[in-house]
C-alpha cells in the first residue's frame, strides 16, 4: 500500500501509526498538506492528505474512512470493540479528537498569513473549541471506558495524534494545566515505537513565533 501526505498533517500521522501497529507494510509517498498538490488531487477531488492507495490501486481518502477501511482488513491488533455500540463509542471520540485537530490546523493556517492580516477573533474562536474538546476528552480520559483503557484504540491514536499536533505547532502551549488524565495517556502514548517513527521533521516547526 502506499500512503500520501507528510507527517506535519495530523491526520496523515494518524492513518500511519495504525499501518505501523497492525504491521501492514506502507510506502509514504510525500506530499504537502498545506498547498494544492498535482498527485493528490489526481486521487482525491478535494486536494486533501491522507490517501491511501490500497494494493489494488484503489484510493481511499479521509481518515476515518481509512482507518475504518484497514480496520475491515482484520489485521491485529483490532483499534475497535467487535461490538458495534461500543465501537460507535470509540469513533465518537475519534471525531472530537479530529475536531479539535481541525480546529488546531485553522490556528495554524491563519497564522501562516501576515501579522497584520491575522484575525484574531478566528483565533479565539478555534482555541475555545479547542478548550471544550480537550475539557470532555479530559472527562472520557479520566473516566477510562472508551479511551485510555489497557488496550490501544482508535480513539488514542486519533487524541494522541491530535495533542501532539498541539504540541508541534505550539497552538496551545498550556493545554496540559489541569488535564491529567490526557497529560498521563499522551506521555504513555507519544511514547510508543509507532508515534516515535511518525514524529514531524523538527525542521517544519517554522511557526514558533506565530504560536507564542
Amino acid at each position: 500500500m502506499k500512503l500520501i501526505g507528510s507527517y506535519t498533517s495530523p491526520f496523515v500521522r494518524k492513518i500511519s501509526v495504525i499501518l505501523l501497529e497492525k504491521s501492514l507494510p506502507f510506502q509514504l509517498i510525500n506530499a504537502s498538506p498545506w498547498e494544492e498538490d498535482p498527485q493528490v488531487i489526481a486521487v482525491n477531488p478535494l486536494g486533501k492528505v491522507p490517501v491511501l492507495i490500497t494494493g489494488q490501486g484503489e484510493p481511499i481518502f479521509d481518515s476515518p474512512i481509512i482507518a475504518e477501511y484497514l480496520e475491515l482488513l482484520c489485521a491485529e491488533p483490532a483499534l475497535l470493540p467487535a461490538d458495534r455500540l461500543q465501537a460507535l463509542r470509540v469513533r465518537q471520540l475519534e471525531a472530537l479528537a479530529d475536531g479539535v485537530t481541525d480546529a488546531a490546523m485553522a490556528i495554524v493556517r491563519e497564522c501562516r498569513r501576515q501579522a497584520d492580516r491575522q484575525n484574531e477573533s478566528f483565533i479565539l474562536y478555534h482555541r475555545e473549541k479547542i478548550r471544550r474538546g480537550l475539557n470532555a476528552l479530559e472527562l472520557a480520559a479520566g473516566e477510562g471506558k472508551w479511551l485510555n483503557t489497557s488496550a490501544l484504540s482508535l480513539a488514542d491514536i486519533a487524541v494522541a495524534c491530535s495533542l501532539g499536533f498541539i504540541n508541534f505547532r505550539r497552538v496551545m502551549p498550556n493545554w496540559c494545566v489541569e488535564r491529567p488524565a490526557l497529560v498521563a495517556m499522551a506521555g504513555r502514548i507519544l511514547a510508543r515505537t509507532s508515534f516515535a517513527r511518525t514524529a514531524p521533521p523538527a525542521a517544519a516547526d517554522v511557526y514558533t513565533s506565530e504560536m507564542l
